[in-house]
């Protein structure tokens, strides 16, 4: 069984689909999706449609993001942030106009089930951005820091790679966890289109809301499969405004 961990999808639903493809994804394989499923192409309704299907013949793990929190408080409170609405989140609006009462009802339950963070049998970490807390996401005293941080990011993007896990000076929290599995900071900052890793932990999010493409890892093999570039699937369209 392989464990297929997807990065940040932004109402791409076609590169979805295409990176689904390029897989060959089977019933046998964990799908671990790092969230931030809705917000930027014109799709980010019938993503979330398309994974409550998909959850009923597949093993899956969602995961929820900042874009997701952000979509929640409006479906549930029509709370609309100016924020959210410039950064993606007028597209997810229009995408749920022709969205039905009933249909409706299975996103917000879909969007309650999804956890802030997994941790699988073998001590590997998935989580949107990150903790601060040297116990662990369990411990940490915000929860937004999960969808939000990115301070374990940067932390293991610039350690010095001659310092050795059992060195006294290795970060404490990167020691919590076999591996690390992240979204939420495009590896466009970097100029690199594909999966990143520094120390122990792994981006997944290849800039699919923006110039990017949609990216997933096999965790016990590192082999990766890409979309195209999302802007070539939705041509008429730009995606999110900002980064």
């Amino acid at each position: 069984m392989r464990t297929l961990v997807i990065g940040d999808i932004h109402g791409g639903l076609k590169g979805l689909i295409q990176l689904f493809e390029r897989a060959e994804i089977s019933i046998d394989d964990k799908l671990v999706f790092l969230g931030d499923y809705v917000d930027g192409w014109s799709e980010s309704a019938q993503v979330i449609s398309y994974l409550i299907q998909l959850e009923k013949s597949y093993n899956c793990i969602f995961i929820k993001g900042n874009h997701d929190a952000w979509c929640i408080d409006w479906l549930e409170e029509e709370i609309i942030s100016q924020v959210w609405f410039v950064h993606g989140g007028q597209s997810t609006m229009e995408s749920y106009r022709e969205i039905s009462d009933s249909e409706m009802q299975e996103h917000l339950n879909f969007f309650a089930r999804m956890k802030d963070y997994y941790v699988d049998e073998e001590n590997n970490l998935f989580i949107h951005a990150g903790f601060s807390s040297m116990h662990g996401p369990e411990k940490e005293r915000y929860s937004s820091n999960y969808s939000w941080d990115r301070t374990l990011w940067e932390m293991a993007l610039t350690m010095d790679n001659r310092i050795e896990k059992n060195s006294a000076i290795y970060p404490k929290r990167l020691l919590l966890y076999n591996e690390i599995y992240i979204g939420h900071t495009p590896t466009l900052y970097y100029n690199i289109e594909v999966p990143m890793n520094g120390c122990n932990v792994w981006n997944i999010d290849t800039g699919a809301a923006f110039i990017g493409k949609l990216s997933c890892l096999d965790i016990q093999t590192k082999a990766f499969w890409q979309s195209d570039t999302l802007q070539i699937l939705y041509p008429n369209e730009k995606g999110r405004n900002k980064r």
